[in-house]
């Protein structure tokens, strides 16, 4: 990633943020420890952001406090040939008529381009995904209240009076921030008290995570893995994700990115 970018990266977190340590920086950003040090001094010097021990904070704290993880913009250009291979494996899931929720992220973001022809009930608490379906589809479209966290483009709520428990899915489908032995982890307590609301909403949660999501790690659990129905994902996991899958009785999904490519290409 260009010094640029990172900087731009790092300048948006520590505005969304109090403070933002450097692991969090390394996680944001894809690039070592030494490199975001050495931005985090630079950008100090220029008097753009204030340094302090482990990490740095804005030198105009937010008075908005935003969620922990790369923004929407940054991880929507990260696997996308694997995402929009994913999500197209998850439509095929889908059947007019159906009840669904789609939780917000750049993966299921994908699902919105063949879900243009389908005629379903969707419940999201994703702004660019409600607003794509609104505009280019005849699905009809419930969004969930509560604030826009514009990073991420989601909305959340944390009350439990809102219209989220009044809507019955067949299906769930969400992307995470990593899947492991221990479950589905997301990186932000917010999150993961917004999205559990949305699980139970729903009878089969399908999730949509591309291969290198089985490599990370976080410390806040959303769900056990059996909870989970279904995985879908690239043709990149290893096999002892495929294991890890079966024995807790999760069905796997791959998606051939190479084939979507080619079907792409053909179109």
């Amino acid at each position: 990633m260009h010094e640029t970018e990172r900087h731009r990266i790092i300048l948006s977190a520590v505005q969304e943020r109090p403070v933002v340590t450097v692991q969090e920086m390394v996680e944001l950003t894809s690039s070592s420890e030494a490199t975001i040090r050495r931005d985090i001094a630079t950008l100090h010097v220029q008097k753009k952001l204030r340094r302090v021990r482990g990490g740095a904070e804005s030198i105009n704290p937010p008075q908005f406090v935003g969620l922990a993880g790369r923004p929407f913009s940054v991880n929507e250009t990260i696997n996308i040939s694997q995402k929009r291979a994913i999500a197209a494996k998850a439509v095929d899931m889908c059947s007019d008529g159906d009840a669904i929720i789609i939780n917000g992220g750049t993966t299921t973001f994908q699902m919105v381009h063949p879900l243009a022809t389908k005629r379903m009930q969707v419940f999201t608490n994703s702004f660019p995904i409600a607003e794509h379906l609104l505009k280019h589809s005849k699905n009809t479209i419930m969004l969930s209240g509560g604030a826009i966290y514009r990073e991420q483009n989601i909305i959340l709520s944390p009350f439990d009076n809102d219209v989220t428990r009044n809507f019955c899915a067949k299906r769930m489908f969400m992307g995470a921030h990593s899947l492991g032995n221990l479950g589905l982890m997301e990186a932000d307590p917010l999150l993961i008290q917004a999205e559990q609301k949305l699980i139970d909403q729903a009878d089969e949660l399908v999730v949509l995570i591309d291969s290198s999501k089985f490599r990370k790690r976080s410390s806040l659990i959303l769900c056990p893995l059996e909870r989970i129905t279904t995985v879908i994902t690239d043709n990149g996991i290893r096999d002892e994700d495929r294991l890890m899958l079966e024995k807790a009785g999760v069905g796997l999904v791959v998606a051939d990115r190479a084939a979507k490519e080619q079907s792409s290409s053909a179109a």
